[in-house]
């Protein structure tokens, strides 16, 4: 079957026979692809003016919405990726990982972006910059979405993760994708994309796939476009030098080899929880999907004295995985992804075995399980030793993209950091310690090395993910040999799609802008109380200013009594006089905020429902018993909740003093009711 490519929201063939994929288990064709015959051009420029315009009229919150509802479509038909999966040469745990794992980032972006993000277009970067003396100047950072294309080139051990994990937050930044997944595995990809526009979700042009070359659509990249790469080092440098991607500075974000260490404690010894969860875990790490991952651990760096140790307790589990068809359950790992890459592994390994001597594998004649070793690309898992780690390179600059693994000995802490910093720039690290001191030297000795490190121990394995498993919810990427990129990382993957630019203007100007009310703009007298509006009548701006009240010494007396907070300042007035920033006695603070809500709030039923929080509160002037104190509260910023029938509204709260100092600032959180639900309580 040939497989077509999605362009211009057309299923189209490319032209000629296209080039041949096989199954990793028995070799048998599954696939052909060819993306010849496609106008590159005009796939970028569908993106940018279909795809683009599409997606940037939804909010921030509709399009994690509709990441939701693609992820739920996805969800329930999944069963045929993992079908699907397995002729790739992965397990069920394998596929696990990948299609499962790739769900789940849909979710996770989709539920960052609804509780992080605004119900907006537009992302405000931090509070206002003051650039005058009297605040009627200020500079803002704003995050809006490039008006370009996002160039997806995946790698192909996650066909499925590899593609949802770059393009979940393309998406939620309102910017359409090009998707072009590594061949040797397009099929499953293929078949992931087919159902996502099966389901109608997507808006027209905002995900098209290339299945084989992309041809020249570097050519008319532009400085609005973005580029994500997963894979070799050597093609992302390659794509990094084209005259375009130079010429229009183009952002190119890469991840790429890793040669990934993790570190066993000098306190981990045998006998004990972190040299068992150790052992554990360098196996996964090693036969989980065959050992291709670009996180897998690489360099197994441990104490001298007890790599011996560490040897035979990792051969003994080794010896325990079988390896074969991954279609059958009692399989522990499956094949490598294709011939080619069988053969490329070998061929890394003999590099490996000039400077460390194989301690278990290395064969090419082994056992697999309802299979043909003949016709598969199986490798057995094969465990190294290097006596000497310091003067050896092939161990610190030679991947082998498989179930392969180098035991690395050290003597002291400092050459285990040292071991883990010539890996040139990582994506994962880990160590294995129940010493934080020992913890903190080595993670602060090779921090700068890596994307993502990890410290385990006894205290948290049961819930660890493992060294192996990037989060959405943090970086994935690293510097150096592994590119230099990060992914991911929540609402911080999503700003690499968008511009950010620093606008500058007068409160009322940025508050128009931004939609959050700017200290110094205009405040209104609604005529009403503004607890009293529903979400839709509220305007930025409407302002409430409260009546002043004074502050008793027995204010302050009955507030220790009652709340048990005798802190000397509020109680004692020798020893408040001797405090540098109080002149005696003072009001608790949470005595004045909590003074202040009942000077502001509207105490009727009404479409405020609930106040859920208090931001940024911070006490700047001492209030002293005999001071009077008044309240502004302005409506700062309203967010709706979709279909909830009610929306967030955020109060700036002003708390001054009788001659007009600044007690105290924060923000107050309330959700209020929108019409049509006020509408159907109030009767």
């Amino acid at each position: 079957m040939k497989l077509a490519n999605l362009v211009m929201d057309q299923w189209v063939d490319g032209t000629g026979e296209g080039r041949l994929l096989t199954s990793a288990v028995d070799g048998e064709p599954v696939a052909a692809i060819s993306s010849s015959g496609i106008d590159f051009a005009d796939v970028l420029e569908h993106a940018r003016k279909v795809g683009g315009p599409a997606l940037r009229a939804m909010t921030f919150h509709q399009r994690g919405e509709m990441l939701k509802a693609l992820a739920k479509d996805l969800q329930e038909h999944k069963k045929a990726f993992y079908a699907l999966s397995t002729r790739t040469g992965a397990t069920r745990a394998d596929s696990w990982i990948d299609i499962d794992g790739g769900i789940s980032t849909l979710f996770v972006f989709s539920s960052k972006s609804r509780r992080e993000m605004p119900n907006d277009t537009v992302y405000l970067d931090g509070p206002p910059e003051v650039l005058s003396r009297e605040g009627t100047f200020l500079g803002q950072h704003i995050y809006t979405s490039k008006l370009g294309a996002a160039v997806h080139i995946n790698a192909f051990n996650f066909p499925v993760w590899g593609m949802l994990e770059k393009l979940a937050p393309a998406l939620i930044a309102g910017v359409p994708a090009i998707v072009k997944p590594a061949s040797s595995t397009a099929y499953l990809t293929e078949i992931v994309v087919r159902r996502m526009m099966k389901s109608g979700i997507l808006p027209p042009g905002s995900v098209q796939l290339i299945l084989g070359g992309v041809g020249d659509l570097f050519d008319h990249l532009s400085c609005q476009d973005t580029v994500a790469f997963t894979g070799s080092k050597a093609t992302a440098e390659k794509l990094q030098r084209h005259p375009r991607v130079i010429a229009e500075s183009v952002s190119f974000t890469a991840e790429t080899d890793s040669l990934n260490a993790s570190i066993l404690g000098p306190d981990a010894i045998p006998g004990t929880p972190e040299f068992d969860l150790y052992v554990k875990e360098v196996v996964r790490e090693m036969t989980s999907k065959a050992g291709q991952k670009c996180t897998a651990i690489r360099r197994i760096v441990a104490p001298a004295a007890i790599a011996g140790e560490l040897v035979a307790a990792l051969s003994t589990a080794l010896g325990e995985i079988s390896i074969g068809n991954p279609a059958n359950k009692d399989v522990g790992m499956g094949a490598l992804a294709s011939l080619g890459q069988r053969d490329e592994v070998r061929e890394r390994m003999g590099e490996l075995a000039g400077e460390a001597a194989v301690v278990y594998g290395g064969k090419e004649n082994f056992d697999v399980v309802d299979a043909d070793a003949r016709k598969g690309a199986f490798f057995m898992p094969t465990l190294l030793h290097c006596e000497k780690p310091l003067a050896s390179t092939a161990v610190h600059s030679v991947e082998a993209f498989g179930p392969v693994s180098t035991v690395l000995p050290y003597d002291s802490l400092d050459e285990a950091v040292e071991l883990a910093r010539l890996g040139e720039g990582s994506l994962a690290g880990s160590v294995f310690t129940n010493d934080n001191t020992t913890a903190r030297e080595l993670i602060l000795g090779t921090a700068a090395y890596h994307g993502r490190m990890l410290v385990i121990n006894r205290h948290c394995a049961a819930e660890s993910t493992g060294h192996g498993s990037p989060l959405p919810h943090l970086v994935h990427g690293g510097p150096g040999r592994a590119g230099g990129g990060e992914e991911m990382g929540g609402i911080r993957g999503v700003k690499h799609y968008m511009q950010r630019t620093a606008i500058q203007g007068s409160p009322e100007t940025l508050t128009a802008i931004g939609h959050r009310w700017t200290r110094g703009a205009d405040q209104r007298d609604p005529g009403v109380h503004p607890f009293r509006k529903t979400f839709e009548q509220l305007e930025l701006g409407d302002t409430f200013t409260s009546e002043p009240r004074e502050v008793s010494l027995s204010d302050i007396e009955h507030f220790a009594e009652f709340t048990g907070d005798r802190f000397y300042a509020h109680t004692d007035e020798e020893a408040a006089a001797k405090n540098p920033f109080f002149e005696g006695r003072v009001a608790h603070g949470y005595l004045i905020v909590s003074f202040a809500a009942g000077m502001f709030v509207d105490p009727d039923f009404g479409p405020v429902l609930a106040n859920y929080g208090i931001d940024d509160l911070r006490f700047l002037t001492p209030l002293n018993y005999g001071d009077t104190m008044k309240v502004r509260l302005t409506c700062k910023q309203k967010t709706l909740r979709g279909d909830s029938g009610y929306g967030e509204v955020r109060w700036d709260t002003e708390i001054t003093n009788q001659d007009g100092d600044v007690v105290a600032l924060y923000d107050v959180l309330t959700m209020v009711a929108t019409d049509a639900h006020w509408a159907s309580v109030a009767g």
